[in-house]
């Protein structure tokens, strides 16, 4: 908790104007108008990758099912890559394209893995699925305007980057209809978690079940990779945390993918001023480094 408050006052001060001493209409114009609405994407943005990551890992018993593994998140930034490279006008984007592909790459990953035996399996044939929404993405890239190459390339990163109060609008009504399926799709991930044994005595089809668990996952990813990109890993990274203070539950969960979007995003913005680094490629770092500890450990 006094993690996430020290980066929450950090994202809000430090930078260029510096916040701490002095608070004229230029301080308040940089807080309000840009500093707040990027600190409020960082946190639901993590907030909501952690969660996805929480209910994939928990309904398919793997602690590597996670959205960049399964071709959620992938498919969701393809979808939306795509639309921007050929300028195909969708409503209530980002969020409708980022759904919809997100829908499809964990549909495509479910409907392959159908027979597959032994959790490798299954993260090959999702890892493959990634794979081929990526190279959707990168062949969009690749024949876009130069002029879109470049935010093409920096949102295939994963980048809070230009967030306003009006990029902020299809993530809350992302979280609208977010919030009420995570409750609802909860005492199904518990049973989930059991087995499907055991799922199959309490009256649950495991099958069902985990399409559910998965559209609820990918309205969780859609909701934010469609303004803030594919930022990675935090669906890996955000479970093991709060498995390593002792409460993998979702509100921890979400707590903790907030507190590494935020931190990410912090040093990003501030440690090359006036470069800006990729949020992607840091909680990526922070996820790797994260699974060299626990395999060490193991």
């Amino acid at each position: 908790m006094a993690v996430g408050v020290v980066a929450v006052l950090g994202s809000l001060a430090l930078g260029r104007p510096l916040v701490l001493f002095e608070w004229g209409e230029l301080e308040q114009v940089v807080v309000w108008q840009l500093r707040l609405p990027r600190l409020l994407l960082g946190v639901v943005a993590g907030a909501c990758l952690g969660t996805a990551g929480l209910l994939l890992q928990e309904s398919l018993r793997n602690p590597l099912a996670v959205p960049e593994l399964l071709g959620v998140s992938s498919g969701a930034a393809a979808a939306v890559g795509t639309c921007v490279a050929f300028g195909v006008a969708v409503p209530f984007a980002p969020l409708t394209p980022a759904l919809a592909g997100a829908a499809v790459g964990g549909g495509l990953t479910l409907l392959a893995v159908r027979g597959a035996t032994g959790p490798a399996a299954v993260l090959l044939i999702g890892a493959a699925v990634g794979s081929a929404c990526q190279a959707v993405l990168l062949a969009a890239t690749a024949v876009a305007d130069s002029r879109e190459q470049g935010v093409l390339v920096r949102y295939l990163l994963g980048s809070l980057t230009g967030t306003t109060w009006r990029t902020l609008a299809p993530v809350a009504a992302g979280l609208v209809l977010v919030v009420p399926a995570v409750v609802l799709v909860l005492p199904r991930v518990r049973v989930l978690r059991l087995g499907d044994d055991e799922a199959l005595s309490a009256g649950l089809r495991p099958g069902r079940a985990r399409l559910a668990v998965l559209g609820v996952a990918s309205l969780l990813v859609a909701a934010v990779v469609g303004p803030a990109g594919p930022v990675a890993w935090v669906g890996f990274f955000a479970p093991r945390l709060a498995a390593w203070l002792g409460r993998p539950s979702v509100p921890v969960t979400a707590l903790a993918g907030a507190v590494v979007v935020v931190v990410a995003d912090l040093v990003a913005r501030t440690a090359l001023y006036p470069v800006e680094l990729p949020v992607g490629g840091l909680t990526a770092l922070a996820a790797v480094a994260v699974g060299l500890l626990v395999r060490r450990r193991a």
